[in-house]
């Protein structure tokens, strides 16, 4: 992969980070979060989706490589999923 490829995935992934830490601050105390969820993944599948795909079809990346990313972007809707569910956590031992 070329260091301009490499340099763009990782602007690429602190826009993805970015995106996590403010949909951290929809958060709802009531634990229904799934909405947040589904909007952090709506963002990635419109935004860095066709991106990648682009990428991909213009030889930048390679099968591999673009599965990587899109592994690591999904996962951050898991850790994303995580956190929300370590913030309800702490939240309803603060009711009890």
């Amino acid at each position: 992969m070329e260091e301009n490829v490499i340099k763009e995935l990782d602007t690429l992934k602190e826009m993805l980070n970015n995106w996590k830490r403010g949909f951290l601050t929809w958060v709802s105390p009531d634990g229904d979060n799934e909405y947040v969820l589904l909007e952090f993944r709506e963002e990635i599948d419109a935004q860095l989706y066709p991106y990648v795909t682009r990428l991909l079809e213009a030889e930048h990346l390679s099968e591999p490589e673009a599965r990587e990313f899109m592994d690591y972007c999904y996962g951050a809707v898991e850790d994303l999923r995580n956190q929300l569910n370590k913030m309800e956590t702490n939240e309803s031992k603060k009711e009890v």
